[in-house]
């Protein structure tokens, strides 16, 4: 599957029919997909989410630019956001099975054509810039729409694409390809815009100019103005007043999370804005985000409690919503605002059924699912039952030496577990996909061959799948033996629970694996993976076997206590 983000930033945030209309240009474009709308009345802007495969996604930006450009009149625009075009700006993400490389080629390819078709002058920025100063989006848009006549008849601004003419209704647009951007508000209990500029300047990667005792500016020899840097790399901020909330708000826009997280600018605006006498009361995400920046959050305010962070991804999404204050001024849903919730990456029709639906489901005549993803399901139960009994011994009374472990297997378990359970509905896609390849037609000689190919290559993803759950299991062991020799003793029966567990889950994907080998007709693929998947069993037969015998004992010396629960201080 290949996947682009495209997040279109459009210069209105108030007429909602102007919006609608805009919005409906994308959405009627086949394979693109409207995920997330977010108006805002004070900044007169509207950032529009979606997503689709390049082709799809690139008509898709095509249209909503069209529609901006008949129905937006930018002599006619104010609002607190900087702005230079009906649609201001218009990114290109790479999501899945596309490369930034990918994207760049998307950025240029829509920027030719809405020069040429719509005479709009196109810059493009980030990744797709032609030139340093056009990586940056300030420098593109300095001086905003009131300085295009200027630029466009100054030759080091001309544009990327289209006349170097001023369009008075639509402006100029800025388009190119970047890593996923956060756009991230920081409330603050004051009307301040002044104050709020202050801690965004503190914050921003640009800084502040420096001045001396007596407000005077600081030049180098060359007579430039000198900056003192700001704390975060890859941060751009700005202080604004938001009359529909009342108050004064640092507006963030973070560039790579990678490199700086919202929960770091978080904790450093609240800290900023004690020395200035306020108080930050919450954020807000602007449009949609990562999940993974949300779980680094949860992970990191766990920490700070010194709770164990190996917990649920809910639960880790819960705490950063609740620790940051997500949902002060608006619902934060992580089935809307998470990108991968709602594309549906997360959570598959296996996975979302109750206990009973699932049995009732896999009980059946229905082929699907079945022992393959009865295999996922139990390697899952192993991984959860690991992190069990680490959470079970971290902070606890005579195991706290081991509390940097604990939460290390805590962690490394829930994500084993939700790897094996986004493989139960993935082992059902695979086996429904060799049945899709069976139906295609085979009349025609062309047919037959085309048919083949896919037999083949669906039955190698059926093949795929249990064996990568095969290998898996054998990363549970060591978190097994782990917390079988180091956690509480109370839980002991619970560690061979998940050594059991894994053998057994390791047994049903290396059968799921063995069978689906009939259908293929590469021999050398046949010899090589049936090798590699008896290796694989026989190392989990032989450690799981190492481990049960070792806890059995363990309780059968009475080194265990009788429950499944540990005990608190």
């Amino acid at each position: 599957m290949k996947l682009v983000e495209c997040v279109p930033n459009f210069s209105e945030g108030r007429n909602r029919d102007v919006i609608d209309a805009i919005v409906g240009a994308m959405a009627g474009v086949k394979g693109v997909r409207v995920l997330d709308v977010d108006p805002g009345a004070a900044t007169n802007r509207t950032v529009v989410t979606l997503v689709g495969d390049p082709d799809a996604i690139v008509e898709g930006a095509f249209q909503g630019i069209k529609k901006a450009s008949e129905v937006i009149d930018m002599r006619l625009h104010r609002g607190e956001h900087a702005r230079q075009g009906a649609t201001d700006v218009c990114p290109f993400v790479p999501v899945a099975g596309v490369t930034m490389d990918d994207c760049v080629e998307l950025a240029k390819k829509l920027g030719k054509r809405v020069g040429e078709e719509l005479k709009i002058p196109v810059y493009l920025y980030e990744a797709a810039a032609a030139t340093p100063e056009r990586k940056n989006l300030a420098n593109i848009r300095k001086g905003e729409y009131e300085a295009l006549p200027k630029k466009l008849n100054d030759p080091k601004w001309a544009p990327d694409f289209g006349p170097a003419e001023f369009n008075a209704r639509a402006g100029a647009t800025v388009i190119g390809a970047r890593p996923f951007l956060i756009a991230y508000n920081i409330n603050l209990n004051t009307k301040n815009k002044l104050k709020a500029n202050g801690i965004a300047f503190s914050l921003r990667e640009q800084g502040r100019i420096a001045k001396d005792e007596d407000g005077n500016t600081l030049k180098d020899e060359k007579g430039e103005a000198i900056r003192e840097p700001g704390l975060f790399k890859e941060c751009k901020a700005v202080g604004w007043f938001i009359d529909e909330y009342r108050r004064a708000q640092i507006s963030i826009n973070l560039t790579n999370y990678h490199v700086t997280p919202p929960h770091d600018v978080f904790d450093a605006a609240c800290r900023l804005a004690e020395e200035k006498g306020l108080r930050v009361t919450g954020s807000e995400v602007v449009g949609m985000v990562p999940l993974e920046p949300i779980l680094q959050a949860g992970r990191h305010y766990l920490k700070r409690q010194t709770s164990s962070s190996g917990v649920s991804e809910e639960e880790l999404i819960q705490t950063a919503v609740q620790s940051m204050g997500l949902d002060e001024v608006a619902p934060f849903d992580p089935k809307e605002k998470i990108i991968e919730y709602k594309i549906g990456l997360k959570e598959g029709k296996l996975v979302a059924m109750g206990v009973r639906e699932f049995t009732n489901e896999l009980a059946s005549d229905s082929p699907a699912p079945g022992g393959g993803s009865v295999a996922a399901l139990v390697g899952a139960l192993s991984a959860g039952l690991a992190a069990m009994v680490a959470n079970l011994t971290f902070n606890k009374k005579g195991f706290r030496a081991h509390n940097d472990e604990m939460n290390d297997v805590a962690e490394t378990g829930q994500k084993l577990k939700d790897a094996f359970l986004s493989d139960i509905d993935r082992d059902t896609d695979a086996f429904n996909d060799i049945l899709d390849a069976v139906r295609l037609p085979s009349k025609s000689p062309e047919e037959i061959e085309a048919r083949e190919a896919a037999i083949q290559s669906a039955t190698r993803g059926a093949i795929d799948v249990p064996l990568g759950v095969l290998k898996r299991t054998k990363e549970i062991l060591p978190l097994v033996e782990f917390v079988a020799l180091n956690g509480n003793p109370n839980a002991a029966s619970d560690a061979g629970v998940a050594a059991a567990s894994a053998r057994t889950a390791a047994w049903g994907a290396y059968l799921n694996v063995m069978i689906n080998m009939e259908g293929v007709t590469d021999s050398v693929y046949v010899e090589r993976t049936r090798d590699e998947a008896r290796k694989v069993l026989d190392s989990v037969q032989k450690e799981s076997d190492r481990l049960l015998n070792l806890i059995h004992e363990k309780i059968l010396a009475g080194k265990s206590g009788q429950g499944g629960n540990g005990d608190d201080d």
